[in-house]
């Protein structure tokens, strides 16, 4: 059963969120919006310092917790359905994870659609994770999250690594991942009034930003129709009550006969990427596991391997 504070989050994100924000609007207008919202409920926590970078000439932040174990490095890749927010919306998000996974992160400003359709994201996640070699950050105590689109991005950073014989990073940590933006599944259907945040018009409107002229089944933009072989362990957090709880379940059911280590945790009655309200009990205790799970990663020395291997 959802705590007290879910069941008010969700009826706030009804009022506030859904049905005020209009799904055909231009993206590039609504973007401050968000951004005020955000950082509305999710400060940054004290003690944490943020150190601007460029990475191979995209912006990007590095977060930097209290306590963390040196040589860990987390890149995170954050939501918005490839067309809003950025480090400004993400900023506490990022740094209570990585403070839970003990571990510096990368927190990517990647180029945002409709100015910057596909494959931008994907190349700006590529090269930010090139440049981090580049710098003598050891795969094996490298891991990946992402929320949304950002966790679907993650996902096909992983394939286009695989599939190039770059090294694989340690594990990956998907919140709420957007991983078929042909939005085919089930939960599309019968979820529409359950999730208090997101409406499957807008999703199909923030795919049409992003995809233009590609196909929404392309792997690299919509990873469940790729391929799982040989991808790093996964952990998926979602909420039941989302529209987009089958890109979870069926991503993971994929990895699952692909032979990869997933484990898909479903959370009853919280929002979309309820880890960003940290007010939520739920959302410290995911936030504990998911970093515990990055942190085992990083520890496990897993030797890197490629496609070829």
């Amino acid at each position: 059963m959802a705590s007290l504070q879910a069941r008010l989050t969700d009826r706030m994100l009804r009022l506030l969120v859904k049905s005020r924000f209009d799904p055909k609007a231009d993206p590039k207008a609504i973007r401050a919006r968000t951004t005020r919202l955000a950082q509305r409920f999710g400060a940054t926590p004290a003690g944490v310092r943020i150190e601007q970078v460029d990475v191979a000439g995209i912006p990007a932040e590095w977060v930097h917790p209290q306590v963390l174990e040196e040589g860990n490095t987390l890149l995170y890749l954050h939501g918005g359905g490839y067309a809003i927010c950025g480090p400004d919306t993400h900023r506490g998000l990022v740094a209570r994870l990585a403070g839970a996974a003990k571990s510096r992160a990368l927190l990517l400003d990647y180029r945002l659609a409709p100015e910057h359709p596909f494959p931008a994201a994907v190349e700006d996640a590529y090269a930010a994770y090139k440049w981090l070699l580049a710098e003598n950050v050891d795969p094996s105590r490298l891991t990946l999250a992402g929320d949304s689109a950002g966790g679907g991005l993650a996902l096909a950073l992983l394939m286009k690594l695989r599939d190039g014989g770059d090294p694989l990073p340690a594990g990956a940590a998907l919140l709420s991942p957007w991983t078929d933006l042909a939005m085919s599944g089930w939960s599309h259907v019968t979820h529409g009034r359950l999730d208090p945040m997101l409406s499957v018009e807008g999703a199909l409107m923030a795919a049409r930003h992003y995809l233009q002229d590609t196909a929404p089944t392309e792997p690299l933009a919509s990873p469940l129709y790729g391929t799982f072989e040989h991808l790093s362990p996964l952990l998926i957090h979602v909420g039941a009550n989302e529209i987009l709880l089958d890109d979870s379940r069926r991503v993971a059911a994929k990895a699952l006969a692909a032979g990869v280590k997933v484990d898909l945790r479903v959370w009853p009655g919280v929002p979309h990427v309820f880890q960003a309200f940290p007010q939520l009990p739920e959302a410290r205790a995911s936030m504990a596991e998911l970093g515990a799970f990055l942190n085992l990663r990083m520890h496990a020395g897993r030797p890197t391997r490629n496609a070829a291997e």
